[in-house]
C-alpha cells in the first residue's frame, strides 16, 4: 500500500484515538482534581458564582436606576439618550468597559441570557427573578429601539469620541450620537439578532407576564420580517460608527438562520419551519465554522434546531443533529487548548468563546439525554456525560483551576483581577468623589497600577493568553475587559452545575 493511501488512514485513526483519549482523560483529570468524582462534591461554589454572574449586569446598566439597584456605586446615566433623534433610548446596557450602547452585542447578550433561563431557569430558584430582571432591562430597551416600523436604533454614542475619554458613565459629556438602520441603510445581522432576542425573551415571560411576552413576540415577528426583506451588512452601511468595534465578519446569513430558529421556537408558526427548510443551506447551516459568539451564530442555530429534531421529533430537521455533532467533534484537537486546558479560539476576549461553548455543551447534553442519543466522532462514542465533563473543566478553569490560580470572575474566590479595563470600576465613585472627572483626566488612573476602587462583582474578563498568562493590566483590553456577552451564556452553565452538585 502506498504512503499516499496510508497517510489519510493513519490520520483518521489518530483522530479517533485522540478524541477517545481526550474525552476520557478529561473525565480522569476531573476526578483526580476533585479527589472524589461524585456529583455531591465540587471544588467550586457554583451557586455563589451564579449569583455574582447575574449581579454583574446591574453594574452595566444605563439609564435611570431602580430603587432596588444592588450595585450601589453606580448611579443614573445616559438620561437624555435618543434625544438627538427625538426618540426615547434611555436604558439598556453598556456592552463592556466603555460608555457606548451597541445594539448588536446587546441583542446577543439578551438572547443568551434568555436561552440560559429557558433551559436552566427551573433550577435557579432564588436567582431566577434576578435573571429575568437582567433580561427585562435589555428587552425594555430593545422595544424602544424597534418602536418604529422598518427602523432600528442600533447604537447610542460615538465610540471613537468615547474611547478618547476615560470617564464615568455618570459624567459622560461625549456626543450621544444615535445610529439607526432602515430600508435605505439595512443591517440584516443586527436586525435578525434583535428579532432573536425578542423571541427568546418572549419565552422567558410566557408564564409570568403573558401581556409582555406577547408584545415581545409580535415585535420579534415584525423585526425579523424587516431583517429578511431589506438585506445588507450593517458594518458596510454604518462602518464609521460600528467598526472596528463590532464589525460583522461572518455575514448576516447566520443571524437569519438563528433568528428564524428562535421565531420557530417562540411562535410555533409553521412558516418559520418552512423558511428554515427552504433557506437553511443557503444560510450556511452546514458550514464548517465552529466559533460561537456575538458575531457568528451558526453553531448556536445548529444546537437549537437539533432540539426540535431530538426532543420535538421534527424529522425535517434531522440534519441539524449531524451539524451539531460536527461541532462537538471539532472540539477535540489538542491544539485548540492552552497548556492549562482552556479552550483558546482568539486572543481578543477569548473567554467569550469559553463561556458560550460551555453553555452549548451542557445544553446539547441535555437534549441528547432527553432523546437517549450520543455523538459519534468517527469510530468513537461521545456521551452526554463527557460533554458535561468538558464544560465543567472549562468553567472550573475560569473560576480558578488554572496555572495562575486566579479566578477570572471579579469578586469570586481569593484571587481575581484587580485592574479590569472598565471606566466606572476604575474611577472613584460619585459617593467618594462627587465632582465631575473630565474626559481625559481619568487616563492617569487608567494607566496606573492601583487596583480598581469599585469592585464590579461577577464581571468575567477576557482571560489569559494562549500560554495561560494573565498580566492584570488595565490597559490590556484583550485580557482585562469584561463584557456582557461573556457573562450571558455562563449564567446557564453555572445554574446547571450548581444544581447538579446540590448547591441550589
Amino acid at each position: 500500500m502506498s504512503l499516499s493511501v496510508l497517510t489519510p488512514l493513519f490520520l483518521l485513526a489518530l483522530f479517533h484515538f485522540t478524541l477517545f483519549s481526550f474525552l476520557n482523560n478529561a473525565t480522569v483529570s476531573a476526578a483526580n482534581l476533585h479527589h472524589q468524582p461524585h456529583r455531591r462534591y465540587a471544588s467550586h461554589n457554583y451557586k455563589d458564582a451564579l449569583t455574582k454572574s447575574i449581579l454583574y449586569f446591574e453594574g452595566q446598566r444605563s439609564g435611570k436606576l431602580p430603587p432596588n439597584q444592588r450595585v450601589t456605586w453606580r448611579k443614573d446615566s445616559g438620561l437624555s439618550d435618543g434625544s438627538a433623534m427625538h426618540v426615547d433610548l434611555v436604558g439598556g446596557y453598556y456592552d463592556a468597559g466603555d460608555n457606548v450602547k451597541f445594539g448588536f452585542p446587546m441583542a446577543f447578550t439578551t438572547t443568551m441570557l434568555s436561552w440560559s433561563v429557558i433551559e436552566f431557569g427551573g433550577l435557579m430558584k432564588s436567582e431566577l427573578q434576578n435573571a429575568k430582571e437582567a433580561i427585562r432591562w435589555a428587552t425594555d430597551y430593545l422595544l424602544k429601539a424597534t418602536a418604529h416600523p422598518d427602523t432600528i436604533y442600533v447604537q447610542v454614542g460615538d465610540a471613537n469620541k468615547d474611547h478618547a475619554c476615560w470617564e464615568r458613565p455618570e459624567d459622560m459629556d461625549t456626543l450621544r450620537t444615535v445610529v439607526k438602520i432602515d430600508k435605505n441603510n439595512p443591517g440584516t445581522e443586527v436586525a435578525a439578532e434583535t428579532a432573536a432576542a425578542l423571541a427568546a425573551a418572549s419565552l422567558v415571560f410566557r408564564r409570568t407576564d403573558r401581556t409582555y411576552s406577547k408584545l415581545l413576540a409580535i415585535r420579534a415577528i415584525r423585526v425579523f420580517a424587516f431583517a429578511n426583506k431589506y438585506r445588507g451588512v450593517y458594518s458596510s452601511t454604518l462602518r464609521k460608527w460600528v467598526c472596528p468595534f463590532y464589525c460583522d465578519f461572518s455575514g448576516y446569513e447566520d443571524e437569519l438562520l438563528w433568528g428564524a430558529a428562535w421565531l420557530h421556537k417562540a411562535t410555533r408558526n409553521p412558516m418559520y419551519l418552512r423558511y428554515i427548510q427552504v433557506n437553511g443551506q443557503t444560510l450556511g447551516a452546514n458550514e464548517g465554522d465552529n466559533t460561537f459568539g456575538w458575531d457568528n451564530k451558526h453553531v448556536g442555530a445548529r444546537i437549537l434546531l437539533s432540539k426540535a429534531f431530538l426532543v420535538q421529533k421534527v424529522q425535517s430537521l434531522q440534519d441539524y443533529k449531524g451539524h451539531a455533532d460536527s461541532f462537538i467533534c471539532s472540539l477535540v484537537p489538542q491544539s485548540q487548548y492552552t497548556p492549562g486546558g482552556l479552550l483558546f479560539k482568539m486572543a481578543d476576549t477569548n473567554m467569550q468563546y469559553v463561556t458560550s461553548t460551555s453553555f452549548l455543551l451542557v445544553t446539547y447534553a441535555k437534549y441528547l439525554t432527553n432523546a437517549k442519543k450520543v455523538v459519534t466522532c468517527g469510530g468513537s462514542i461521545v456521551t452526554p456525560k463527557k460533554l458535561r465533563t468538558l464544560a465543567k473543566q472549562q468553567v472550573d478553569y475560569l473560576l480558578g483551576d488554572n496555572p495562575m490560580k486566579m479566578s477570572y470572575m471579579v469578586g469570586y474566590g481569593p484571587r481575581f483581577p484587580q485592574r479590569i479595563h472598565h471606566r466606572g470600576s476604575s474611577l472613584p465613585s460619585i459617593a467618594s468623589h462627587p465632582y465631575k472627572i473630565q474626559c481625559t483626566a481619568g487616563f492617569s488612573v487608567m494607566k496606573s497600577q492601583s487596583p480598581n476602587p469599585n469592585i464590579l462583582i461577577g464581571a468575567v474578563v477576557g482571560g489569559p493568553d494562549r500560554r495561560d498568562r494573565f498580566l492584570d493590566q488595565r490597559s490590556d483590553y484583550f485580557q482585562s475587559e469584561p463584557a456582557t456577552y461573556i457573562n450571558a451564556p455562563l449564567v446557564g452553565s453555572l445554574a446547571y452545575l450548581a444544581h447538579s452538585f446540590g448547591q441550589l
